[in-house]
């Protein structure tokens, strides 16, 4: 089944940017068919992709339908994100809304759309993309939540589809290199050096870096791997430091 697996397609939600084109790259460069689901379109993607506005709930659930009824869809990466950044005593409704649909919500429409064709086939892969911040974030308690969420996802999908053959991982990255940090953490503003002060070895980690963690519980290698979270983050996870 794992070769069945390889030739089948993988689906990324917030496919062009960052980490997410970064698992494309990887993918498309072994030669392995991707679809990508996105809200604005790019000519340089170099696979299949979809466009819709992932927060609009009734788009996305026609772009995924569509996904699962055209290709044979056996990988799934839960890449799709949103964070805005808001102290306890200004969070707003709004965010709230935001940060657990296109973290949560989106994750499961994706998950319920393409399980059937993964169970039909006895295999799959399903990754959902967390972060450091899971673990705390002072000004984040939303995103903490909604990737905390995404934990809990990943445990109970894995019980759920361990018997039909399909693993259920996730990758929690520290700070990386992405639009998204760089829009919530502008160059020059003391939080945003003492976070990358934070992380023990001193940098931001490259997309790239993230990509690979989640190819390997794409492979065919981590047949027996489920249920687990893999922190790429520089040794953030392990720090006392919290930021």
């Amino acid at each position: 089944m794992s070769g069945d697996l390889r030739s089948s397609h993988t689906l990324v939600t917030g496919a062009t940017r960052g980490i997410g084109r970064a698992i494309v790259d990887i993918l498309v460069q072994r030669g392995e068919p991707v679809v990508g689901v996105a809200r604005r379109a790019d000519p340089t993607f170099p696979g299949e992709l979809l466009l819709a506005d992932l927060f609009d709930a009734q788009a996305r659930r026609q772009v995924l339908a569509r996904a699962a009824g055209t290709w044979p869809v056996l990988r799934l990466v839960n890449n799709a994100g949103f964070n805005e950044m808001q102290a306890l005593g200004e969070i707003q409704d709004e965010a709230v809304t935001s940060i657990l649909d296109l973290n949560l919500r989106l994750s499961i429409d994706a998950a319920q759309a393409l399980v059937p064709a993964m169970r039909a086939a006895g295999a799959g892969r399903i990754v959902n993309m967390a972060s450091r911040s899971l673990l705390s974030r002072p000004g984040g308690s939303v995103y903490s939540a909604a990737k905390a969420g995404m934990v809990g996802l990943t445990r109970s999908w894995a019980l759920e589809l361990a018997s039909a053959g399909i693993t259920v991982n996730c990758v929690a990255p520290g700070p990386t290199a992405t639009e998204m940090f760089k829009r919530n953490n502008p160059p020059g503003l003391a939080r945003s050096e003492a976070m990358v002060r934070a992380v023990p070895m001193g940098r931001v980690g490259d997309p790239a870096e993230v990509a690979g963690a989640v190819d390997y519980f794409l492979s065919p290698q981590a047949s027996y791997t489920t249920g687990q979270v893999l922190f790429v983050c520089g040794g953030a996870s392990v720090s006392q430091t919290h930021f």
